[in-house]
């Protein structure tokens, strides 16, 4: 973390926006919980606040008001935050609660680097309690520079292995996307602050049906903010989801 920007930066670090390998967009207000998904595959947007559960969602132009229906949708919206934003921080979360890391050694990195390698697993609710990563940590710059996912934690052979490079600032910490094996996040943009437009569309408090051409706000955010996508106005719980 410290190779990062260290714990104090990362703590104050306030709007992260990015693109899930082409499938989704998400802009995370990190410090109030709100995040938006646009999946244009699913033809799907959600508004969540992943602090507390409640959240909309509009899906192929029609307002989601069944509660089993939005409880479903919520949960599934919540499932994609863990993992896009997993895929892009996970090593500002190697100390975070429910996880446990063990120390295996040195070892080679793909590219020829040394580094040293710890196996993670969970513990916590949010989480796959049996699944396992194994992160290989550069010895020259001590940043990420590898992972590898197990399904299980005793599968032997690993389920992938990428590169977890092409580190670039954003403010005040380092994060890395655009990967060179083109996985992951992409667009990624670190703001302080947000225009007004795209801020009420993370408080989801419009009474309007229209978003009134959010998308000429800001052309750099690399985000499908579509003009007539309507506000969704209904509310409920998700349940804690599991890691993907």
């Amino acid at each position: 973390m410290v190779a990062m920007g260290g714990r104090a930066n990362w703590n104050k670090t306030r709007y992260i926006s990015w693109s899930f390998s082409g499938r989704r967009d998400l802009i995370w207000d990190k410090q109030s919980g709100r995040v938006r998904i646009e999946s244009p595959e699913e033809k799907t947007i959600y508004l969540i606040n992943v602090n507390n559960g409640q959240g909309r969602v509009r899906l192929n132009d029609r307002e989601i008001i069944e509660e089993d229906s939005l409880r479903l949708m919520l949960q599934r919206a919540r499932s994609i935050w863990i993992n896009d934003s997993y895929w892009l921080i996970m090593p500002f979360k190697l100390k975070g609660s429910g996880v446990t890391l063990r120390y295996l050694g040195e070892d080679t990195l793909m590219t020829g680097g040394k580094c040293n390698v710890m196996d993670l697993t969970f513990t916590d609710a949010e989480n796959q309690s049996n699944s396992k990563y194994r992160i290989y940590v550069d010895l020259a710059d001590n940043l990420v520079k590898q992972w590898a996912y197990y399904r299980t934690a005793n599968q032997d052979s690993a389920t992938f292995i990428r590169p977890w490079d092409n580190y670039k600032r954003y403010g005040d910490i380092l994060l890395s996307g655009d990967r060179s094996d083109g996985t992951g996040p992409k667009n990624v943009q670190v703001d302080t602050d947000l225009p007004d437009k795209v801020s009420l569309i993370l408080d989801g408090c419009s009474i309007s049906w229209a978003w009134n051409n959010v998308s000429t706000v800001r052309d750099d955010m690399h985000l499908r903010l579509d003009s007539n996508a309507p506000m969704i106005v209904c509310y409920a719980q998700a349940h804690s989801c599991h890691h993907p």
